[in-house]
């Protein structure tokens, strides 16, 4: 064995050591990771405390506790917080909800015989033991009453609301379906963004979104300016419902998309497509309308269902026009939603298929809880002050 000259451990956790022994572990590690979570807050301002630097990126805003269960019991830790955010220790753990929630829709589609192999190394890679259904059953309770209590929080004012959907597969009776998996996201007159809510339902119909959609208003949403979406099916007559004086913008990117389905030659898509460009990047309305007669009439004749399409449809693009400028840019299309489905379908994909409708709906709540208090904690998404 290598000696070592210098094994001393600073006093008040040699002291501490001394007197307790291995039930001091839980206090030791304490210590240890809060001292490295400091310096790390630290080095990630670039300046001592109190210190006046150009190379300063931020300023350090006091402690949250965060309690973690590790190998030697319950911890509860202090972790730093910046001012404006955008930090994050490494010494901690990130994403503790979801991974459990990973872990327990894997640990059920073991349980109920679903899986294959692939998918029971993965489990057990992951929880690093066997799982038992009592044990699963235990944990999926406490994880839900978090994740329950969450969807169900209070809401507020927010200006501006996204909707969209995405799908993952479910099974039912022996079956694999297509379960939808709605998510609204708001910006409050803070200008942040914030996750308000999440469900998950066999088919995307009128009624499924309808519900969603008044269960958000059950919850106190209020004071929506503008919602932003794409024309799902279902998703138009529920809005109407519940929303009915709300102004509607739909998608910019989607729009373009839809439009490629009536160019009739390939060799003309590209065309099409920097003319829509050219008519949702206009500068005001007015110009965007002109330019939008302009273009009916000039595909009028070489490609008259996409001209009758264009004039009926590209207007539900338009309403953004009515909003602030420095606000167009992110509220134009849905692809802030589609990132945030992007993060979704990462971490579902490693299930595949899940045994049952709760299980999808607690993985994606519990990712969707994280990247909520992430925006959170993070810089303002827009300033209404200055718009």
């Amino acid at each position: 064995m290598t000696y070592q000259p210098n094994y001393s451990l600073p006093v008040e956790l040699e002291e501490l050591v001394a007197a307790q022994g291995l039930d001091a572990l839980p206090e030791v590690l304490r210590i240890v990771i809060n001292a490295a979570m400091t310096a790390e807050r630290q080095k990630f301002l670039g300046a001592e405390p109190y210190q006046r630097s150009e190379e300063r990126r931020g300023h350090a805003n006091g402690f949250k506790p965060k309690t973690v269960k590790t190998r030697v019991g319950e911890v509860t830790f202090a972790v730093p917080q910046v001012r404006d955010g955008g930090f994050y220790p490494t010494a901690l753990e990130k994403g503790l909800r979801s991974e459990r929630a990973l872990k327990l829709a894997l640990a059920e589609m073991y349980i109920q015989g679903v899986s294959t192999r692939k998918v029971t190394a993965v489990l057990e890679k992951l929880c690093g033991t066997e799982v038992s259904s009592m044990e699963v059953s235990r944990a999926v309770a406490a994880l839900d009453k978090v994740v329950e209590a969450w969807r169900n929080r209070p809401l507020g004012e927010f200006v501006y609301v996204t909707l969209d959907a995405r799908y993952e597969k479910v099974r039912q009776d022996g079956a694999v379906r297509d379960a939808a998996l709605l998510i609204a996201t708001g910006v409050g007159a803070d200008g942040k963004r914030r996750v308000l809510g999440v469900s998950v339902s066999l088919g995307e119909h009128e009624v499924h979104w309808r519900t969603f959609l008044q269960s958000l208003v059950a919850r106190g949403l209020r004071g929506v300016q503008l919602i932003v979406s794409d024309a799902h099916e279902g998703l138009g007559a529920a809005r109407r419902t519940v929303f009915g004086g709300v102004p509607w913008q739909r998608c910019q990117f989607h729009l373009q998309q839809n439009a490629s389905a009536y160019v009739p030659r390939e060799e003309l898509k590209a065309e099409v497509a920097t003319d829509i460009r050219a008519i949702f990047n206009a500068p005001h309305r007015a110009e965007a309308e002109a330019l939008l007669a302009k273009t009916v009439l000039k595909y009028a004749k070489t490609a008259s269902k996409l001209s009758t399409w264009m004039e009926a449809n590209l207007p539900q693009g338009f309403t953004v026009f009515d909003l602030p400028e420095a606000h167009r840019r992110l509220l134009r299309t849905t692809n802030g939603l589609e990132r945030v489905n992007e993060e979704i379908r990462r971490r579902t994909r490693v299930v595949g298929i899940f045994p049952n409708e709760a299980a999808c709906l607690r993985l994606a709540s519990a990712i969707l809880m994280e990247i909520s208090d992430e925006w959170e904690a993070g810089k303002a998404y827009l300033t209404f002050k200055s718009a």
